[in-house]
């Protein structure tokens, strides 16, 4: 079966951990999703059945929390799944009964057995829809089983803490026919349920789930318990010919209807399909498949930017952006551009490619593309000092991918705008040093590089001044579009930015490189006018991207440093051991976290550009390259099943932390996979 990943159970006492730190995630390619520990315990506020993504000003949303699940055998036996947790007390049902959970199509499926029956579930999020469809099955077992689904239910943002609106009842029911509804007034829709089956029916008996404790947020330093509601019960009868399907969603009842449960699926079986087609992948490359299908959970259709969709729309397109991670993250234009190549183009979309650099060209302001567009937001915020170089990297790599220089053509007035933005200065300090030619960046109060934590007004690495890897972006964005310029209009025209990436080569070879350290200095003319010899991974773009700015003779060194204190079996640490500031460990409250979040933490992503500059130093030394993946290929089973966690900690067991499933993680695990398997 393409893209399956199976994680297998022999249950005992102390299983219970890795089924609640195994989560699963479903989306619907328009940023909502579905997700919870594959036992079906929350421990998130942002677990749920149905996160929709919902028009502004809600944005998404949480619309169906929970569904437990009984069962009434032939021998009059019951048994229960799902789990709650109340105070220090867990509750699990079914624990011992899971004898499966898998992806398969990168789709979740549990398999549970009860004696002689094996009995199993699927959860598929409609593409493009808020619609989650829920399916059981009896594969195995005489007569019929009686199948009892309570669903329970808390309306509120995915960000809003579950002690939130819990004064807001009552929920009421509204029953028409066979459909059914659950409103709790403006501002959210009602959440619309249909089940389909043999012999259904609907039991009125309220309830409400008191004291549910959320594990994840408590440790997290967030409000961690929460209330549940619940107005009644499905029944519903399940044997070897007959199946039934729960569907939930916040769509209107005639577009929610006008498939069935079975063309739903088929048609997402089709289109997932085509995705591996796409992709031109080899037959026994399984990881490939596994991860082309994680990356399509990034790229979304944004809801809610109705101007931007009506200009996509006048040129033939549609609107495309990428979420850099779920749970919490929207889409921001750094993770965006860097995850562009592995997401999109390793994955053949080419016109999607497209569609999100004229998405983000169009909210193009004084030469900077949106760092981030925040929940609920039309606009975007601008604070940042690298996004809009890592642009012209993204439209480079989708040239190589695309020969589209038509794109090119069009895009070239925005590119010389933000070089002209840059060269005389432009928002939040960021603009070009006339006397050497390099890059600076830094306003108080503002994190403009990646390594962007700030907590309360503390920015915890504000890297004011000259930052290696912004200038690196900066050499490699005026080689583009030197090279850009001189094919479409002549040298003529390319020769003053010719001039500039000549300054800007000659400026950083002869300032950042320490002799004393044999590595670069992470930020030049800091605003005390010092240098940070801080040992991070951020001079590694000074050899990785294409057009390197490092001269030759310091590659070595360079990367011998880093491999030597960063490098770990799941990517590379934010800094080095030896500094003072490391923290092993990234775990607690949002201050503890942001303390350690760059001064440590291992970030996944990072293993992309270590590959790239360890195989432009030792081209012949693939082994090595495609043994830098294996722990992060072992990491597809563990966290989030099937795909990347944002970040880890610094020292082993290198826990997962962070998002449990991050665009770039995956965009670049599958660029590099794919890179390395082409050159054995």
């Amino acid at each position: 079966m393409t893209g399956t990943h199976r994680v297998g159970w022999r249950m005992g006492a102390d299983d219970q951990d890795a089924l609640l730190s195994r989560e699963w995630l479903a989306t619907n390619g328009l940023g909502g999703y579905a997700s919870s520990t594959i036992i079906g315990a929350p421990t998130r506020r942002y677990h749920g059945l149905l996160i929709a993504a919902l028009p502004q000003p809600l944005g998404r949303t949480v619309m169906l929390n929970q569904l437990s699940e009984s069962m009434l055998f032939p021998d009059g036996s019951t048994h229960q799944l799902g789990a709650f947790e109340r105070g220090d007390k867990l509750e699990l049902f079914g624990d011992d009964r899971l004898r499966e959970f898998r992806l398969e199509q990168g789709l979740p499926i549990w398999t549970f057995e009860f004696g002689s029956y094996l009995i199993e579930k699927r959860l598929l999020f409609a593409n493009l829809q808020n619609t989650v469809l829920i399916r059981y099955r009896l594969l195995h077992g005489a007569g019929e089983v009686q199948l009892s689904l309570r669903p329970a239910v808390h309306f509120r943002s995915h960000e809003e803490p579950v002690s939130s609106n819990l004064s807001r009842l009552p929920y009421a029911l509204t029953v028409i026919g066979e459909r059914f509804e659950i409103a709790s007034g403006p501002p959210f829709p009602p959440l619309r349920l249909w089940l389909l089956g043999k012999e259904r029916s609907f039991v009125c008996e309220e309830r409400i789930e008191t004291h549910i404790t959320y594990r994840l947020e408590a440790a997290r330093g967030y409000d961690a318990a929460g209330e549940l509601w619940s107005l009644g019960y499905f029944r519903v009868l399940l044997s070897e010919e007959n199946s039934a399907t729960l569907v939930a969603s916040t769509e209107n009842w005639e577009d929610l209807t006008s498939l069935t449960p079975d063309e739903g699926l088929e048609f997402e079986h089709i289109r997932r399909s085509r995705l591996i087609s796409l992709a031109q992948l080899p037959k026994d490359d399984a990881v490939g498949r596994e991860l082309v299908l994680a990356a399509d959970q990034f790229v979304i259709s944004p809801r809610g930017r109705v101007a931007a969709a009506m200009r996509a729309h006048a040129r033939g397109e549609e609107l495309r952006s990428v979420i850099a991670g779920y749970h919490w993250f929207t889409d921001w234009g750094r993770d965006t551009m860097i995850s562009l190549e592995g997401l999109t183009l390793q994955t053949g979309r080419y016109d999607e490619a497209r569609w999100i650099l004229h998405m983000f060209a169009q909210f193009m302001r004084d030469g900077l593309i949106p760092n981030m567009f925040p929940e609920r937001a039309r606009d975007g915020l601008y604070h940042t000092a690298d996004a809009t170089l890592w642009f012209f990297h993204a439209l480079d790599r989708f040239l190589v991918y695309t020969g589209d220089r038509h794109t090119l053509r069009n895009l070239l007035p925005v590119l010389e705008d933000i070089v002209a933005h840059h060269l005389r200065g432009t928002r939040f300090g960021i603009g070009v040093d006339e006397r050497d030619g390099l890059l600076r960046q830094g306003e108080e109060g503002y994190q403009l590089t990646w390594m962007d934590a700030k907590c309360d007004g503390w920015v915890v690495t504000p890297r004011r001044g000259k930052a290696v890897e912004i200038n690196a972006l900066w050499y490699n964005a005026l080689c583009n579009l030197a090279r850009w310029l001189a094919e479409e209009r002549g040298e003529a025209a390319a020769s003053p930015i010719t001039a500039q990436l000549r300054r800007v080569e000659e400026s950083f070879n002869a300032r950042f490189f320490s002799p004393e350290h044999q590595h670069l200095f992470d930020v030049i003319d800091g605003p005390d006018g010092q240098h940070d010899p801080a040992l991070r991974p951020n001079q590694l773009f000074a050899i990785s991207l294409p057009q390197p700015v490092l001269a030759h003779e310091h590659w070595a060194p360079v990367l011998e440093s880093v491999r030597r204190e960063l490098l770990t079996p799941v990517g590379l640490r934010s800094l080095s051991p030896k500094h003072p500031d490391y923290k092993p460990n990234y775990h607690g409250d949002l201050r503890t976290r942001d303390a350690a979040y760059h001064q440590g933490t291992v970030w996944s992503w990072l293993i992309g550009p270590f590959v790239d500059a360890w195989l432009k130093l030792h081209p012949a030394d693939v082994d090595y390259a495609r043994g830098c993946l294996t722990g992060l290929l072992a990491h597809l089973g563990e966290a989030c099943v099937g795909s990347v966690s944002e970040v880890f900690d610094a020292e082993a067991p290198f826990t997962p932390r962070g998002c449990i499933a991050q665009a770039w993680s995956v965009a670049e695990l599958l660029r590099v996979w794919r890179m390395t398997a082409q050159r054995e």
